[in-house]
């Protein structure tokens, strides 16, 4: 079977597959209950996002029978996104929103209390220094790559406000990073096409994915920058990524989309032109 042939297999071995996993899953946490209101007060599954690590251990397991299995760097990449996604589902199941914005996290944490927040910020850095160490060797890249996985999950995280809205800006800055960093296919596509598949439930706000999915895209972003981009476009992302997050901590994403009138257009499309509450 030829290159192009299994990449088509394993993104529809990916899309089946999360939507089998759908199936279920959204009827599950339906009967016991894991559910929030969406923004027309309906109670709606929610950290749907579990589903995505789940499909990637399917789909890494056809092609390793393919012999098409991207080698040590899907162990590696697997293993991560199972341990962010994780904590994202704590913070989905537990997590409360007394405490807004990475600063306020961390100050906690300097006061001896862990938030979920803290938790994911704790817990996700460790995880970034786990990969990069993992799959890089000078301590320059596994400090910048380290960074920018785990800013470029919290970026989504922080996205993750409206129905589609994460996964629009995921879709956007996937295919940056695809043509930039030029990214492994056989690494990668598995999950868009599983994004794919899931994003009309998000988008018309019948399931939340949550933090345990939205960490999932953004630390695939993170990876893909990584992996294959050179040090001063890793840096160039990197100090993006650092202005956009002390930007958020000071201003609203949601009130800057709602005054322009492209960036609001943009975030309702697919919506039927409903809006959710803040």
């Amino acid at each position: 079977m030829n290159a192009t042939s299994s990449l088509g297999l394993a993104a529809g071995a990916a899309f089946a597959t999360e939507l089998l996993i759908l199936f279920f899953l959204l009827r599950f946490m339906s009967r016991h209950r894991v559910t929030a209101p969406n923004y027309r007060g309906i109670e709606i599954p929610i950290a749907i996002g579990v589903s995505f690590p789940a499909t990637l251990f399917v789909v890494f397991m056809v092609e390793r029978i393919l012999g098409v299995y991207p080698g040590g760097e899907a162990g590696v990449y697997l293993a991560a996104v199972t341990g962010i996604s994780l904590l994202g589902f704590i913070d989905d199941l537990i997590g409360t929103r007394d405490t807004l914005g990475f600063r306020g996290h961390i100050r906690k944490l300097f006061h001896g209390e862990l938030t979920t927040g803290g938790l994911k910020a704790v817990g996700g850095g460790i995880i970034a220094v786990y990969a990069s160490a993992l799959l890089f060797k000078s301590w320059q890249d596994i400090l910048v790559n380290a960074l920018v996985m785990a800013l470029f999950t919290n970026l989504i995280n922080l996205l993750d406000l409206r129905p589609g809205r994460a996964i629009k800006g995921f879709l956007v800055l996937f295919v940056i990073l695809f043509f930039a960093a030029k990214s492994d296919l056989f690494l990668f596509l598995p999950l868009l096409a599983a994004v794919l598949a899931y994003f009309p439930f998000d988008l018309k706000a019948k399931a939340m994915m949550g933090d345990s999915g939205s960490n999932v895209l953004g630390f695939t972003l993170g990876l893909m920058c990584a992996m294959r981009m050179n040090m001063p476009f890793r840096l160039g992302f990197l100090g993006f990524l650092i202005v956009a997050h002390l930007f958020t901590e000071r201003y609203s994403l949601t009130e800057i989309i709602e005054r322009c009138a492209l960036l609001r257009y943009l975030d309702n499309l697919g919506r039927g032109g409903e809006r959710r509450g803040e």
